[in-house]
């Protein structure tokens, strides 16, 4: 019988092929015949089709730690340096604790094991591998829930920290844009440096929430100019005026974010760049108004001025004396500039009575919140108990992104 074989397709062609098959061995043809060359490769079709459609399933893992055990006649304290204490060995194999990235990756190097069977699926075991994943904020990202809604204890946390820590950026990495890598580079200014750990996962939590903001237009190089600022700057005297500021960048392509800072990053805002997409992101560490417009003019200069795909973030503690670079100053003043013109402050009133009432007129006359000038009086003497009852009757300004900063409600 003269058979054309073909490649199997569906599960008709494979019950067609396996009946042939046994027709075939039925026959026990003679060896170099035709028929023995269709078994041969028949046997060879089917064999492809078994391996693609039904793949061996992997060995459990805990039963091939016991395997290699007995193959090297191992005792329980012996997988000590592998997984740790006598008392996590006992829990892995009785199956009480599963393994961490940690225990496969030992287990891997000083066993033998093959990794794929250790971790159930192929994985890239031996991916930043010198991390100290126990640095990571871990208590404080279980809280925000970036880890999901279980509540885990400090010891599983660090116990599991890899896992937990490397989950969470593949997640944020998963949302359309750039990658968000492990090793982010992340500008500082000052001299009290933050805690880089802590700067990578609060990177991740911006670029999250940028990236799930709809803005309304595309941000175009050149956008940003004095009198653009100063635009922006006469929403602060309407009483939603952070709500609008975020408007307004949205119609120019830029995205206003808001991320409460880690411990250990004295952190006030940042500028960030996201392929083309620019993002002001800010703390609210100072819940002031004064503070959040001074802020937030800081960094549309660093956006405007700084900011290259080579140095995609700039992020900032305005609290540090010690920011002396060209371009923190740059910024610093022009954002002064933006919100009360050196000209005008020269000759304001204000500058000599601290009056409340003079305030208010310089306020008025340049269309901006008196809370703006009362921070300047208040920045310039570093009497921070001036004109307290305009920095406190304007609120605070998370009280209008209660939505977008869970954390401060």
């Amino acid at each position: 019988m003269n058979t054309q074989i073909r490649v199997l397709k569906t599960e008709g062609d494979y019950a067609a092929a396996v009946a042939r098959l046994s027709e075939l061995m039925d026959k026990d043809p003679t060896l170099g015949s035709t028929e023995d060359a269709e078994l041969e490769l028949l046997a060879l079709v089917i064999q492809s089709y078994e391996k693609n459609r039904f793949p061996p399933s992997l060995p459990d893992p805990i039963d091939a730690i016991l395997f290699r055990m007995d193959q090297q006649r191992l005792a329980q304290k012996d997988l000590v340096p592998y997984i740790g204490s006598i008392s996590k060995v006992s829990e892995v194999l009785g199956r009480k604790r599963p393994l961490s990235l940690s225990m496969i990756r030992k287990l891997h190097v000083g066993l033998g094991i093959p990794a794929d069977v250790l971790i159930g699926e192929v994985f890239d075991l031996f991916a930043e591998p010198n991390i100290d994943y126990t640095k990571f904020p871990l208590a404080e990202m279980q809280e925000r829930g970036l880890f999901g809604d279980a509540r885990r204890s400090v010891q599983h946390l660090k116990d599991y920290a890899e896992e937990l820590v490397t989950g969470f950026f593949r997640a944020m990495s998963g949302l359309a844009g750039q990658q968000i890598k492990l090793r982010a580079t992340l500008h500082q200014s000052g001299a009290r440096m933050m805690d880089e750990h802590s700067l990578m996962v609060w990177q991740a939590c911006v670029l999250r929430k940028a990236r799930t903001r709809t803005l309304k237009g595309q941000y175009q190089p050149g956008t940003i100019t004095l009198q653009w600022l100063r635009d922006l700057v006469r929403l602060s005297s309407f009483e939603m005026g952070p709500l609008l500021a975020q408007e307004y960048l949205s119609n120019f392509g830029i995205a206003l974010v808001f991320e409460k800072h880690f411990d250990k990053t004295y952190l006030d805002g940042a500028a960030l760049l996201d392929s083309e997409m620019p993002i002001v992101a800010l703390t609210l560490r100072h819940d002031r108004l004064d503070n959040f417009w001074f802020a937030l003019l800081h960094e549309l200069i660093h956006v405007q001025c700084h900011l290259s795909a080579a140095r995609p973030s700039i992020v900032d503690n305005l609290d540090d004396k010690t920011r002396s670079s060209e371009e923190e100053q740059q910024a610093d003043r022009e954002a002064s500039e933006a919100l009360i013109p050196e000209a005008v402050w020269a000759t304001a009133q204000v500058r000599i009575s601290y009056a409340q009432d003079d305030a208010i007129a310089l306020a008025r006359q340049l269309q901006i919140h008196p809370a703006i000038v009362a921070g300047r009086v208040r920045k310039e003497t570093e009497n921070w108990r001036l004109l307290s009852n305009l920095i406190s009757s304007a609120g605070k300004v998370s009280d209008l992104f209660i939505s977008q900063l869970p954390q401060l409600a």
